[in-house]
């Protein structure tokens, strides 16, 4: 094996190495923000549930009072 083509194989490797690195961070970065979004959608489902249910009595809670 000639000596130029070792040292374009071994830039090859070294790139490749760059790029997974790379791609490692970015999946890291990714998990962690679908873990703080995975949280905020159970937060937000467990306060729409704690809602009181809507009357269902002449639909009250949407009016206006009166003196509007």
């Amino acid at each position: 094996m000639n000596e130029q083509r070792l040292i374009d194989i071994e830039t090859k490797l070294a790139h490749q190495e760059h790029l997974l690195s790379s791609l490692d961070d970015a999946l890291t970065r990714q998990q962690a923000q679908l873990t703080r979004l995975e949280e905020l959608c159970r937060s937000l489902l467990q306060r729409v549930r704690s809602l009181p249910e809507p009357s269902t009595e002449g639909q009250a809670g949407n009016e206006r009072p009166p003196h509007y």
